[in-house]
């Protein structure tokens, strides 16, 4: 899968499944770890989470890492 591609898929259904949950990026920072700003930059594609970040993110909106890739 080309890079732009998996970073567009990836911030686009971290921030789907995070607004179905009515979760807020604050929320969700504290329910990973993950520093806030991070969550932004990864949901404004300005980055690409590292599998271990895709994971914790995965885990705190109950979903699959797929379900985040693809």
């Amino acid at each position: 899968m080309e890079r732009d591609i998996l970073i567009k898929n990836i911030s686009d259904n971290i921030r789907v499944q995070r607004t179905k949950l009515r979760i807020s990026q604050d929320k969700l920072s504290e329910l990973t770890g993950i520093n806030q700003q991070q969550i932004s930059y990864i949901e404004n594609r300005k980055v690409c989470p590292k599998l271990e970040t895709i994971i914790k993110i995965a885990e705190a909106l109950k979903v699959t890492v797929n379900d985040l890739i693809y």
